[in-house]
């Protein structure tokens, strides 16, 4: 049998087993949907009910009927699935597919930010904890920020966590100022605005479509700045045949289901020796597990009641602005 290693356990894995016939089976028969980020391999996507950013997959789990939710991504997406459906199971595949941006903003640092601001409304990204969702007015994620920053009255001063570089993004697409905690994303801020420029210079026709959680320099050379959804969106719909891609590299799963036609090209990090256009988190995920979560319906997502009811309202706020 072949044994799998999730975080700390060890699992087995039944010898001659069809990993894809068995998870469309086991999603049949535990009234399970698959809900997978473009970050995760091309495999658990291929397999996904829904595949999308994370406003997307927290649309699509606040309106499943499923009994099950699997969360193909890291760890604050299944938490805000479970936010949304405290009475359903919700399985990650690895529970220690975590997130840089989550991890950089304890809930304790934003209660003290807060009390040092206590007239400031706190938006928070949706890349962040329960805890911290629970300390938050409202979330959002890259797809809608800019509309949830405009949705503050403009003489309510504002708190933007985790990412000071979507937050610095926002400051310049809304006019509004905003104190920043000062978190980053370990992929988009490998990205190097030399190894950029010169890739730019080997490929003069190509548009350049960068996420803002990207560091400003990248920014400041992209053509076009958005979501991953939105990144998917524009290269599908834009007369140009080449794309040079500043987020991590799993979105080029779908961008080239969308645009079979066009040539992608992943802006490349600072140094060669590493993939680091790539998220060790998300990649923590494989078929292999994502099997065994569905056949054994753990490690499950739990969160304490109050700070689930706390979280909630947040989100619900989010959603409610689309």
């Amino acid at each position: 049998m072949d044994r799998v290693e999730i975080g700390s356990a060890s699992k087995s894995i039944e010898p001659g087993v069809d990993l894809f016939e068995a998870i469309e089976r086991l999603k049949r028969e535990r009234n399970a949907v698959l809900l997978a980020h473009y970050y995760q391999d091309p495999d658990i996507q291929d397999v996904a009910d829904a595949v999308g950013d994370s406003l997307q997959l927290a649309q699509a789990a606040a309106r499943t009927d499923a009994e099950v939710i699997v969360f193909a991504g890291v760890h604050f997406m299944a938490e805000t699935a479970k936010i949304l459906n405290p009475h359903k199971v919700v399985v990650l595949p690895d529970p220690t597919a975590g997130c840089s941006l989550a991890d950089a903003c304890p809930a304790e640092g934003l209660r003290a930010l807060k009390a040092r601001h206590p007239d400031h409304a706190v938006v928070s990204y949706i890349n962040c904890s329960a805890e911290v969702k629970a300390e938050t007015d409202v979330i959002c994620t890259s797809s809608n920020a800019a509309r949830v920053i405009r949705s503050i009255p403009e003489d309510r001063p504002i708190i933007f966590a985790p990412d000071r570089n979507l937050g610095r993004w926002l400051i310049q697409q809304t006019g509004r100022d905003m104190v920043l905690w000062s978190g980053s994303c370990v992929v988009h801020e490998t990205f190097s605005e030399r190894r950029l420029r010169d890739l730019m210079a080997r490929h003069p026709e190509a548009l350049v479509l960068a996420h803002p959680e990207c560091e400003a320099p990248v920014l400041r050379l992209a053509h076009f700045v958005g979501s991953t959804a939105a990144i998917i969106r524009h290269a599908e719909g834009s007369a140009a045949r080449q794309f040079i891609v500043a987020t991590e590299s799993g979105i080029l799963h779908e961008m080239k289901k969308r645009c079979p036609d066009k040539e992608l090209i992943p802006a490349p990090p600072e140094s060669d020796s590493c993939a680091c256009n790539e998220c060790p988190h998300m990649k923590k995920n494989t078929l292999e597990k994502l099997y065994l979560c569905l056949r054994d319906l753990e490690p499950r997502i739990e969160i304490d009641e109050a700070i689930r009811l706390r979280a909630l309202r947040p989100v619900e706020a989010m959603l409610a602005l689309g």
